[in-house]
């Protein structure tokens, strides 16, 4: 599929004109848009889904439909009600520190930095942080926590303010950020600026790979402008001076990449052969062309139908069915399919912001995780299903009624 000409966006990165359709998801509200309940009669704005994969240097996108600030000045997700994301952050801490020989005169610096959850670990070391993180609502949590943070959108303009006042990382870290950012060049071209000589920058984002094979386009929303796989990503930093010396495949959100990069002129650090490993399969696996990136709306539609399926079943059955996790992913698979509250009667979330609130577009409410152990339903869909294995544990009880738990990602599953 294509577009016309005169409608075409440019690419965020080479900025060739945009005409092949990578997967369109229909019209969807923003994914953390949570809404209150004195504004489920207002108006709620629905933006274009529609994914698309440059046709010169490869590199799958999203138009930029709503501005950042509109997205992340006021945002729900809080990194730390994830356990498993929080023993993560942790491990990643006491690794750099341990093999960058960090201390009292070092300084580590994380681009959206959240509500404190990795530099925490840094702070509690004694080595100075810095966090830069533009929702302020999240920021006032780090702060909270003692975490110094710079609530402003991160770019070229920023670090070069940051570099006037003699601030620069030893370690920079930027995780799950690089896809949230519609300006990429000059993100990037921040990060060469900001890394000290000598210094090195930690980047990690889900592996495009990974949600081609595990059919994962619930990780497609608005927030989320790019989506990598590690040719392109390694492309881009090379076009600003930094060089890929390292790659850790990790299991984090379904399958992500954390490049490890240097400045280009820093000739202390070889390039490992995971590096050249990697860039060798993806080149096999075809992400080196075009038709590559062809037959995944195929799959997506396939799994919508699955999905609805199973859904429109249990129903017939007299089955209830509700929601664990309130994620921006469950967002755009409820709103593709079609999902209210006449096939899930609610969501649970450990997330108090959310409590009493809505879910963006389907309005389905959003409970503590006490109601599930309340109303003992027949099924509850696992929302974020890459933290499965922690919610089986959370939700062990269920089974005591005979409930199941259930994914829907890559496939409609029950769980034993």
């Amino acid at each position: 599929m294509s577009t016309s000409a005169s409608h075409a966006p440019s690419c965020r990165a080479c900025g060739t004109l945009l005409h092949r359709t990578f997967v369109d998801l229909g019209m969807s509200p923003a994914c953390e848009a949570i809404v209150a309940a004195d504004q489920l009669h207002a108006m709620e704005p629905f933006y274009p889904l529609h994914v698309f994969v440059c046709e010169h240097c490869l590199l799958v996108q999203l138009d930029e439909y709503i501005r950042p600030e509109h997205i992340f000045s006021e945002y729900a997700y809080f990194s730390s009600y994830s356990d498993s994301w929080l023993a993560h952050a942790k491990a990643h801490a006491e690794t750099m520190t341990r093999e960058l020989h960090l201390g009292a005169k070092s300084r580590v610096i994380e681009l959206a930095s959240n509500d404190g959850y990795l530099l925490q670990y840094f702070a509690a070391l004694d080595i100075p942080v810095l966090g830069i993180e533009p929702a302020l609502n999240v920021a006032r949590e780090a702060l909270r926590k003692g975490i110094p943070t710079v609530t402003k959108f991160f770019g070229r303009e920023l670090a070069q303010e940051l570099v006037a006042q003699e601030v620069q990382a030893d370690l920079l870290v930027a995780n799950n950020v690089l896809a949230h950012v519609p300006d990429v060049r000059s993100f990037v071209a921040g990060m060469k600026l900001l890394i000290k000589p000598g210094g090195i920058a930690t980047i990690e984002f889900p592996h495009l790979a990974r949600l081609i094979e595990g059919n994962q386009f619930d990780t497609i929303y608005h927030e989320h402008f790019s989506y990598f796989s590690f040719l392109t990503a390694r492309r881009l930093l090379a076009g600003f001076g930094l060089t890929v010396f390292d790659v850790e495949e990790l299991a984090t959100h379904g399958g992500s990449l954390r490049l490890h990069v240097c400045h280009e002129e820093d000739a202390s650090r070889p390039i490992c052969d995971r590096v050249h490993e990697l860039a060798w399969r993806e080149e096999k696996q075809g992400f080196a062309r075009l038709s590559t990136y062809a037959s995944f709306a195929q799959k997506v539609q396939a799994t919508k139908r699955q999905i609805l399926q199973f859904l429109i079943d249990a129903k017939a059955r007299g089955r209830s069915v509700v929601g664990y996790g309130a994620p921006g992913k469950g967002n755009t698979l409820l709103n593709y399919c079609g999902i209210r509250t006449d096939f899930i009667d609610y969501v649970v979330d450990r997330n108090p912001y959310k409590h009493g609130k809505y879910l963006p577009g389907t309005h389905i409410p959003v409970f503590p995780p006490e109601r599930i152990r309340e109303s003992r339903p027949d099924f509850v869909v696992v929302m974020p299903w890459n933290l499965k294995d922690e919610i089986q544990q959370q939700l062990a009880y269920v089974r005591n009624w005979g409930g199941r738990l259930v994914v829907f990602i890559p496939e409609v599953e029950v769980l034993e």
